[in-house]
């Protein structure tokens, strides 16, 4: 059976996403089961190993995320122990994340997760498939209804855990969305 190069194209291009979703999986599900925490807190942490001392601005910029999405990682990480906060000593209103005693421990023996190879391997690619890479991905995306939102962490939901506070976002919110939510008082 013959297919077109358009149609070969489409299935090598929609098989590329399916190895590349396996892959994600595959490397979440094993550092959940060897380290207890999800692929996207091991990469964060295995950053701040590589890179103690980073802001979350500079954390997102190393894991290519979006701030938002690391500050919910890092609270994670916060809550379980494994990073900490501190001034930085340049300038005290700036917080940057460390690596507690635990944290150390749990890198020492953590293993690598695929999100440093990718990450990795794109900041490799040229500047052209690059950014070819990008607008293939930004079309398909939009094509399907995918909001500019930042998007999370590879299989790391949103929701920020009980009794902590993620990092305060520079973005504020739309009017729209200021100020209609009613209290429990008057609802």
């Amino acid at each position: 059976m013959h297919h077109s190069p358009a149609a070969r194209d489409g299935f090598q291009a929609v098989e590329a996403l399916r190895q590349l979703v396996r892959l994600l999986h595959d490397s979440s599900r094993m550092a959940q089961g060897r380290t207890g925490i999800s692929g996207a807190q091991l990469f964060v942490l295995r950053v701040l190993a590589d890179h103690p001392g980073l802001s979350i601005n500079d954390l997102a910029e190393r894991t290519m995320t979006h701030q938002s999405s690391v500050s919910v990682v890092v609270s994670r990480l916060l809550a379980r122990g494994l990073v900490g906060r501190q001034p930085s000593p340049d300038d005290r209103r700036r917080q940057l994340v460390t690596l507690t005693a635990r944290g150390r421990a749990l890198h020492r023996t953590s293993p690598a997760v695929v999100q440093e190879r990718i990450v990795d391997a794109v900041r490799k690619l040229s500047p052209a498939r690059r950014h070819g890479l990008a607008e293939g991905l930004r079309a398909l995306a939009k094509a399907l209804g995918v909001s500019r939102r930042g998007a999370t962490m590879f299989f790391e939901d949103d929701k920020v855990p009980a009794g902590t506070v993620p990092a305060p976002s520079r973005r504020r919110r739309p009017a729209s969305a200021r100020g209609t939510r009613k209290s429990k008082a008057h609802a």
